[in-house]
């Protein structure tokens, strides 16, 4: 797929990982990864955790699958873009120096490991495995545009959705691993909807690849989506492979609403105090 100039070809690659199945893992994110730039994407976002399943039962498992922010199959992911401007966000559970195991984003494009983003809010059983990041999500300025980073449980806090919106993320790329859960009115499922919600109060786009299959007994929602800046889905996948679709990146720096409503210059920074009167007034 072809996008014209002023957009980017968005890639959702819903795989389905497993744990314990680490080499298989590994093979099926570098086959994602070279099949979705093949396919001419300029941003690809694979799940959760994709590197190693998440159905753990012990820390051993994890650390079994963990790999450092400096492994060298990250830098061998990394190459498999050269020759593109595509960035890839890849989950992966990170073994950090010091021992303690994240439930990690890499941010990869050709010159290597851009950025590696831990999740800041961890999800139930994710607590007794991870511990939780400590950093606020990064911006990764690329050649698709600037791209912020979340993990799944993340999305759900506003304000991690408008700290990356008030940094200038054109775009917010969310792997995720969504379990099982009823869909709401209109036929969705509702961290879809929190999605679209961010998307429209913030005006920027939002890409969350989910996972597929069916692991140690868990159904998952395979609700992978993209999310235009008005909070519309433009895309989504119910099933295992490949969604790419073209995104006007450019909207999300526009924040005017109507001629007299701005998203961002709204906000009463002088009433919410706080860390909210700390980001300045963008």
């Amino acid at each position: 797929m072809t996008a014209p100039a002023s957009t980017a070809v968005v890639a959702l690659q819903q795989i389905a990982p497993w744990v314990g199945r680490n080499d298989e893992n590994r093979r099926r994110v570098a086959r994602a990864i070279a099949d979705a730039a093949a396919a001419g994407a300029n941003v690809i976002v694979l799940p959760e955790l994709a590197t190693s399943g998440y159905m753990f039962e012990s820390v051993d498992e994890v650390r079994a699958a963990a790999l450092p922010a400096d492994s060298p199959l990250l830098a061998e992911w990394a190459e498999l873009l050269a020759g593109t401007t595509a960035v890839a966000v890849v989950g992966f559970a990170e073994l950090a120096e010091d021992g303690r195991l994240f439930n990690s984003a890499a941010v990869l494009d050709a010159s290597g490991v851009r950025a590696v983003y831990r999740k800041t809010h961890l999800w139930n059983r994710e607590k007794l495995f991870f511990t939780p990041g400590d950093e606020l999500p990064p911006v990764v300025d690329t050649e698709a545009g600037r791209v912020g980073v979340l993990v799944c449980y993340d999305l759900e806090f506003p304000e991690m959705v408008r700290h990356l919106a008030v940094e200038g993320a054109d775009l917010v790329a969310v792997p995720t691993n969504w379990p099982r859960v009823p869909k709401v009115t209109g036929d969705l499922f509702p961290e879809v909807m929190i999605g679209m919600a961010n998307a429209r109060v913030n005006k920027v786009a939002i890409a969350v690849c989910d996972r597929a299959g069916r692991e140690r007994g868990q159904e998952w929602n395979q609700g992978s989506a993209v999310i235009d800046q008005y909070g519309n889905v433009v895309a989504q996948r119910t099933d295992a492979g490949l969604l790419t679709v073209p995104v006007d990146l450019t909207v999300s720096r526009d924040k005017t609403l109507t001629e007299h409503a701005d998203a961002l210059g709204d906000r009463r920074l002088d009433l919410y105090g706080g860390d909210a009167a700390k980001e300045g007034d963008r």
